[in-house]
């Protein structure tokens, strides 16, 4: 899949790990940026090393060249998460139960803050969420990320809830679904 000048890949967890560092290296530089403005290296380390290795992830990266530009990655939720376990209000449990085809999880949607509004973020999220067999949808984003939830919410995506990480000085966040599969048609289609 290519755009003017930018070409779109979809990745699996191998794949993915080859250009760890690369993916590492973004997330840094977009959350030292409003409103995240904090290094979490480690952890993302870390997560992303658990994350590309379970059944069902896929990474969508968008370059220019060679250049890394934005990248969009998740995988199934699995009945033992603990996606629902830190909610700040509690949800009903048909909205929680979790069961093996019913969540997918969009874990990062990163573009570099020059690519912006080009329609990147949208395509780099509808080619992760592109032929998932999953029956939802599920990510969290700051409340105070404008752009992002502008654009999240034009696409289909709602809020239901919001969670907050139980480790000191953790940020809350939203925590939205959408009904897949998703049309690249549907919402505004405003670019973040």
């Amino acid at each position: 899949m290519s755009a003017p000048d930018i070409t779109f890949r979809l990745l699996g967890g191998q794949q993915a790990a080859e250009h760890a560092a690369e993916f590492q290296a973004l997330h840094e530089q977009v959350h030292a940026e409003p409103p995240y403005r904090r290094d979490d290296n480690g952890p993302f380390a870390d997560r992303f090393r658990v994350q590309r290795r379970q059944p069902g992830f896929v990474l969508a990266e968008a370059r220019h060249g060679g250049y890394l530009v934005g990248y969009a990655s998740g995988m199934p939720l699995r009945p033992s998460t603990d996606w629902w376990r830190h909610l700040t209000a509690p949800l009903p449990g048909e909205v929680t139960a979790e069961h093996p085809g019913r969540t997918f999880a969009l874990a990062d949607l990163l573009v570099r803050a020059a690519w912006r509004r080009q329609g990147i973020a949208r395509a780099l999220h509808d080619l992760v969420l592109a032929g998932r067999t999953e029956e939802r949808a599920t990510l969290t984003v700051l409340p105070g990320a404008a752009a992002a939830q502008h654009a999240l919410l034009s696409w289909g995506w709602r809020k239901v809830a919001r969670t907050r990480d139980p480790r000191p000085g953790s940020p809350v966040y939203d925590v939205l679904l959408t009904s897949l599969p998703v049309s690249s048609a549907g919402g505004t289609g405003q670019p973040i």
